[in-house]
Formats: structure tokens, sequence, C-alpha cells
């Protein structure tokens, strides 16, 4: 395996599926690991249905935003301490071992929530889900990925990304299912600990990660697990490589097992791997896939439609269509390569918010006109700012909606919802008043006939989004780095993930009331074109590579801009970008 490119053909997707026949312990392997991401998904999309049941249910966190807040970030707040332990776990104890923790932490959370008593024992649990998805998030690919032969490694790390999209789109169906129930939202919360559950189960009978074996001097054991993995004529070539690999590393830097930030700086692979994988996994959220996935029912609001049954639907349709992004990735990423799916991606990724960004523009700047007519026929009702206001003939709806004291609303006209409407106090008393007279109430956006474009900007997001940016930077994570630095490298770019993701959701709202959904989307858009740069300098493609060549490849690469051209194949064996 020395100095050879393992070339990654068009067979790559038949032969991961054929390892069903073939070889099935290193499928069951990679679907055991991949619960993980099962997890890291539900609880994401699980919260935002639950806390509408937990208001009724806890009237404090009606009344708090504080509360909500709380309930909704600690869990992410959780993942970073989760992500950032992760990595020394990892490295100490092994990927096997902080899977089982992380499956023992959600379960104790998902219990926890299911029969907390008061808001603050549901914070408690939420922070015990929080650190269990935090290490499994960054454990699970790396854990696939490092007992995954070359050639499909890269589509069965991506089965982590397809279990966390399907983990999203399963909780908006466990959200409907339970709307009924007794005890909604804790059966929403609880049912999560059965995957848990699960998969710590399947872990204990499965093994350490070969490499991580290899790397502590247990080299039988490791390959024992290896000739699981690899075929005959493959394995022996498998094992001499990483033999080699950790006594260059060892001659290299000892083999104390304390790892300082100057150590991770000062080796070049090592800060080439760092600059990609962190970059990456930051991009992945300042591009605003979080923001989609949280407020994609708000954001179809912001579009112009009224009604929440619609929007909920639509968002869970915006859940499936990231579910397929998934699957389109496990398809393509051994196939086409990690660097040029997230070109593609990206591009995409780009155009999309732009036509949203335009959307919303058009959206803002042509909203229908405050009618006095209409809006005195709703005698106690009127909007006080509307009143008082001294030009209330040039008020449109979206002046309606951005007033504050107190908060007002839009009552469609009657007849066509783009014609002048009402302006209206929001409480609950005139929304049913609208709603009585056949109108549709607005709080959040305004009528307009580009509703149905905000909704193909928001599919096209996804479905170029999911199945590039969304699941590479995983998978780029889980292979980029040398074996002795893997988890705690990779704990840290899981926890700049995490870290992203807390900004943007926190930020994402506040953003909207301040500048406009036009010009947030637009930010979007600009940071997307930043990312993309990035990646054309500073990503390397690593499809077909063993993981061992991969640091061979950092230590020698070149800039290559023209990803499209096929390389040399005299620079394949050393530069492999």
């Amino acid at each position: 395996m020395e100095g050879v490119h393992v070339e990654a053909d068009a067979s790559a997707f038949r032969d991961c599926f054929s390892l069903a026949w073939k070889n099935p312990y290193v499928l069951r392997l990679a679907f055991s690991a991949g619960i993980g991401g099962l997890l890291f998904g539900y609880d994401t999309g699980v919260i935002s249905g639950a806390l509408l049941y937990i208001r009724d249910d806890f009237k404090s966190v009606d009344r708090k935003t504080v509360l909500q807040e709380s309930i909704v970030s600690m869990a992410v707040a959780g993942a970073i301490i989760g992500a950032a332990i992760g990595g020394w776990l990892n490295d100490r104890f092994g990927r096997r071992t902080a899977i089982l923790i992380a499956d023992f932490l959600f379960f104790i959370g998902a219990v926890v929530m299911a029969s907390a008593p008061n808001p603050a024992l549901l914070i408690v649990g939420r922070v015990f889900v929080g650190l269990g998805v935090g290490m499994a998030s960054m454990t699970a690919p790396l854990y696939i990925s490092e007992a995954s032969p070359a050639k499909i490694r890269g589509a069965l790390v991506s089965t982590n990304g397809f279990l966390i999209t399907g983990g999203q789109f399963l909780s908006y169906l466990i959200n409907l299912a339970f709307t009924k129930a007794p005890g909604t939202w804790r059966w929403m919360l609880g049912v999560a600990g059965i995957p848990a559950l699960l998969q710590f189960i399947l872990m204990l009978l499965l093994p350490e990660s070969p490499r991580w074996l290899f790397r502590k001097g247990r080299e039988e054991e490791a390959k024992t697990i290896l000739r699981r993995i690899y075929s005959a004529d493959e394995v022996e070539a498998e094992i001499q490589a990483l033999k080699e690999s950790v006594e260059t590393e060892i001659r290299e830097i000892g083999s104390s097992n304390k790892i300082s930030i100057i150590e991770l700086f000062k080796t070049k692979t090592v800060r080439r791997g760092l600059i990609a994988g962190v970059g990456l996994q930051v991009f992945q959220q300042f591009v605003g896939i979080n923001t989609v996935m949280y407020y994609s029912p708000t954001i179809v609001q912001l579009a112009g439609i009224a009604s929440n049954q619609t929007a909920l639907l639509l968002s869970l349709v915006t859940a499936g269509l990231n579910t397929l992004g998934s699957i389109v990735s496990i398809y393509f990423i051994d196939r086409t390569g990690r660097k040029k799916l997230l070109i593609i991606s990206l591009c995409g990724v780009i155009i999309s918010l732009g036509l949203l960004s335009a959307v919303f523009h058009e959206t803002t700047s042509h909203s229908p006109l405050v009618s006095p007519i209409e809006t005195s026929h709703f005698t106690n009702y009127t909007c006080p700012d509307y009143s008082s206001a001294r030009n209330s003939a040039a008020w449109d709806c979206m002046k309606c909606l951005k007033s504050s004291s107190p908060d007002c609303g839009f009552c469609a006209s009657k007849a066509d919802k783009l014609l002048p409407g009402a302006c209206l106090i929001s409480n609950d008393t005139t929304k049913d008043t609208c709603h009585v007279e056949h109108r549709l109430w607005y709080t959040r956006g305004c009528p307009s006939k580009y509703g149905w474009l905000a909704l193909t900007g928001l599919a096209l997001y996804i479905i170029f989004f999911s199945p590039g940016l969304g699941t590479v930077p995983w998978i780029v994570n889980s292979e980029i780095y040398p074996l002795r630095y893997r988890g705690v490298c990779g704990g840290i770019a899981a926890t700049a993930n995490w870290i992203s993701n807390l900004i943007v959701a926190q930020s994402f709202l506040s953003l909207t009331q301040a500048i406009g959904t036009s010009w947030t989307f637009m930010i979007f858009g600009l940071i997307s074109v930043v990312a993309l740069i990035f990646v054309l300098i500073y990503v390397p493609e690593t499809k077909g590579l063993p993981i061992e060549e991969v640091e061979k490849m950092l230590e020698l690469r070149a800039l290559h801009f023209k990803f499209w051209e096929k390389r040399p194949k005299t620079l394949e064996k050393s530069q492999a970008l």
C-alpha cells in the first residue's frame, strides 16, 4: 500500500452495497456506529416541535423567552463540551469506549427529560443529551472511517450523514405522531433513549478501531480485525502500511501520549489538516444550514404563507429533501470525490441563497398597503402605532408587522390577499376574528405572489447543500489527520462546528429583525463565496487514498486550483491533489 493511489471508480457505490453479501461485518460496523448520527439528527430536530407543548405544560417557560432559549441552547452548549472532551476520550480510551459513554449520557438525558417535573430538570436533561450528541458527532465518523476499506470509505462514512438527516426527518414524524398523545413532549424527548440503548448493546458486541489498537501496541488484536475487514489479497499490504505509519510517527515524536496545542500547530501535516478540517466545519454552519432546519416553518411564513399547518408540512418536506441528499452523497462521494462534490454543492448553495435574497427583497418592498377602511372594520383591534402614526397612509404590511408596542399583525383583504388589508393588534382574539371572516392572518411575513419562488429557493438550497457541504466535512475530518492526533483534531473540528452552530442559531432571528431577511440571506451567500475560495485553496482530495497515505499527501501537497483537470500520474502518488 506504500505510495499507491487506490482509485475509487464508478463501481465504489456498487461495492459498498455488495458488502451486505460479501462481508456484512463491515456494514455492521458502519451502521452500528452510525446510530450516533441518528441520535445527533433526532435531537436537533425534535426540540422545535416539543417546545410548543413544553410551553403549554410549564407556564413559566411560556412567559420567559430566556427559559425557551435555554432549553434549546443548553443541548448545543453540552455538545460543544462533549465534542471537546470526546477528542481526548477517543485518543486515551478508544473510539468504541467514547461511543459507549456517549450512548450512556444520551440515555440518561432522555430519561431525565421525559420525567422532568420542572424546567430546571428539563434543562439538566438537555445538557446530558448535548454531551452525548457532541461526543457521538465526532466519534461515529472517525470509527467508521478507521474500520472501512479505502475504496468505499467515503460511502460508508456518508451513511453517518444519511442517519443524521434521517434522524431529523424521523423527529418531525415523531412530533406529528405524538401531538394527540397524553404527555406529548415527554414521549417526543423520551423516545430518543431507545436508539441510544440499542447502539450501546451493539457496540458492546463490536471491536475497537483497529488503527487505535495498532497505535496502542495491541497489534495482534488489530490484525485480527483488519483480516475481517479486508480481503485476503489486500490485508497484508494494509497491515504493513499501518505498521510503517506508526513506526515513523514514534521515531519522529516518541511514544508519549501527551499532545500539546503547540505540537499540533508545529507539525506541518496536522496544521494543514486542521486548517482544512476546522474550516469546513465552520463554513458548514456559517452558510446558514441550521437557520433553514431550525426555522424552516418561520422562513416559509416570512415568504407569505400564513398557515401554521402548511408551514410545518413544508418543513417536513425540507427534512425529506435533506435525507434524500445524503443518499445522493453515498452514491457520489467515492465516485466524484470530496473536493469536486464540495465545489458543486457550494455553487448551488450560492445560487439558491441569491434567489432567496431576491425573493425576500421583492416580498418586503412590494407588500400590500394598509387600508384605513379595512382596519376600521375591526373597531376594537386597531394597532395603536398605526392609529397614532402621522403618515398612516404610507403604511404597508411590513411596516405593520414591525410595530412592537404592542406587536401587530396583518389581516388580509377578503377579496384578494394582495389587496390592502387591516393592521391590527396581534393576539389570539384578533387572529380568530380575522379567520372568522375567512381572511388570512400574517404575523411573520406578508402576502406575496413570490411565495412559491421562496419555496423553490429553499428546496434548491437543501438539494445542493446536503450531498456536499452536509456530509463531506465529517468525512474529511475522519480521514485527514495523522493517527496519533486523529481524536484530538476531530474533537477540535467538531467543537468548532457546534460553536458555529450556536452562533448562527442565536443570531439569525436578530439579524432578520435588524437588517431584514433579504440581507441576512445575502450575507450567507457572501460567506458561501468565501467558503468556495477556501475549498479551492485549502481542501485536499482524499478520494480512494488509504488513511496512512493521506498524511504523506498533506506533507507533499501543492495547490491545485483546476480541480476538473486530471492529475498527472507522477503527481498522484506523491500529492494526490
